[in-house]
């Protein structure tokens, strides 16, 4: 469980990232001592045979083989005034194995044969050649055992894993308490104010205050108390329109039925032969009436709790035909007005049927009665055209365009009423049903020549 952590994993990856960097340093290093070792070995077997030169050769067997000894050497060859002379020898154990060459040696072969040597298990001989020190010849070369070479070379290589553990490990456990006192000590602090905060969000008491001193932390912090200070006041505002639209609710309801007995009695006194009461009736009834569908609309929309779209494949053009006859219908013979319908007898998208029946007749219906407004003949097109990412739907109509305060409030609930009488609740209802298609419905223009919307409906996802 704690490798699944922020900080278990940061902690495992820093030492792997510090033994590979370690790797790097080892691996050079261990070819770097071999190399070492073998110069000194070729130093001091050429001291040994300069001093042997030195005596003239007088030297006794015994020292010469106590030079060699010391030298770890079993024998010496100098090259001096191109004569190559055997200085030193001793018996060779064995045939000589393997032959390195120190005078210009690659570092790809100095690594390799490092390497070589750690994995050897056996013993063996060994030639030699490099140059001598201080000019003391042209070449020398040696001949030895590998046995003590390699039993260095891995005890300085176990000392380099071992500082390198201890490094690795350290440097992590650093890392590891830096990580936890700058980051996710910070981060369990803000886990811990969201999961406090949820607990109560509209106790303003629980939004975090910004307190890190790390840049990145603090900018998440602020961005966090905003977003929860917003959402209390969302909250909060919420509750107030939660409690104020239940008193609303009650309020319409008894003022439905007031106001439908005070119709009743408005049709009777609209019977009147009085004429001021007659000039006065249809006035009254016409303010009851529209009283009464304020009424009933506020309800419908305090009520109204849209169902998710249910998404199957239709032709948009009988949908549209039965649209546009059932406005026709309600038309009856009140005005002229053309509906010219250009959707490809084809064209089909995923949709719920009922819903985009209802966006668009609200659409075609408020052009409809718009144009009857006006008291002149108008027209109104509906034409669709598919694309590869949507299909746009467009209604555009003649009428005289839709009111500037209308426009401004076009889709916000009571206020966008464009109509005499009307509340302003279609269009809220229509953008929201498009919006759970994932689409959107937008006025592109509404002018002196009339008004268009357009609808796009995404065909995927």
């Amino acid at each position: 469980m704690f490798f699944r952590t922020l900080s278990g994993r940061f902690l495992i990856l820093t030492i792997i990232f510090v033994m590979l960097a370690e790797v790097l340093i080892f691996v050079p290093s261990v070819a770097r001592f071999r190399e070492d070792y073998l110069l000194s070995r070729l130093e001091r077997a050429q001291l040994a045979s300069l001093a042997l030169l030195a005596s003239d050769g007088s030297i006794s067997d015994r020292l010469a083989e106590e030079l060699l000894v010391n030298a770890g050497v079993y024998n010496v060859v100098l090259r001096r005034d191109e004569l190559r002379e055997l200085v030193l020898s001793s018996p060779v154990p064995g045939p000589i194995s393997a032959t390195y060459d120190l005078r210009s040696p690659g570092a790809l072969e100095l690594i390799r044969d490092a390497l070589a040597e750690l994995m050897l298990a056996e013993d063996r001989v060994i030639r030699v050649f490099g140059d001598p020190v201080r000019e003391g010849g042209l070449l020398i070369e040696v001949t030895m055992d590998s046995g003590p070479l390699r039993s260095e070379l891995r005890d300085y290589a176990l000392r380099i894993l071992l500082l390198s553990f201890a490094i690795s490990f350290s440097t992590a456990a650093l890392l590891f308490l830096a990580v936890q006192r700058l980051m996710v000590t910070p981060i369990r602090r803000v886990t811990a104010a969201m999961a406090e905060y949820g607990k109560a969000p509209e106790d303003a008491r629980r939004i975090i205050k910004p307190a890190s001193r790390v840049v990145e932390l603090r900018e998440a912090e602020e961005a966090l108390s905003s977003m929860q200070t917003e959402l209390t006041h969302s909250l909060r505002q919420k509750e107030r329109l939660a409690q104020l639209g239940g008193s609303v609710a009650r309020i319409a309801h008894d003022l439905r039925n007031s106001l439908a007995t005070a119709t009743l009695v408005a049709d009777r006194i609209e019977a009147s032969k009085d004429p001021a009461v007659t000039r006065a009736a249809p006035k009254l009834v016409g303010a009851l009436s529209r009283a009464v569908n304020l009424c009933e609309a506020t309800l419908a929309f305090g009520k109204a709790e849209e169902p998710p779209p249910r998404l199957a494949r239709l032709l948009l053009r009988p949908l549209v035909g039965e649209i546009v006859e059932a406005e026709q219908l309600a038309a009856g013979s009140d005005g002229a007005i053309d509906y010219l319908i250009d959707v490809p007898p084809t064209l089909g998208l995923r949709a719920d049927a009922e819903q985009l029946f209802r966006v668009l007749s609200n659409l075609v219906r408020n052009a409809r009665q718009a144009i009857q407004a006006t008291g002149q003949p108008g027209s109104i097109e509906i034409s669709a055209q598919e694309t590869a990412e949507a299909c746009v739907i467009r209604v555009i109509d003649t009428g005289p365009g839709l009111p500037k305060r209308a426009r401004e409030h076009l889709f916000a609930a009571f206020q966008g009423g464009a109509r005499k009488g009307g509340v302003g609740l279609g269009l809220v209802i229509a953008a929201e049903l498009v919006r759970g298609h994932g689409g959107a419905l937008e006025l592109v223009r509404s002018d002196d020549e009339g008004t268009e919307f357009r609808i796009t409906l995404p065909q995927r996802g």
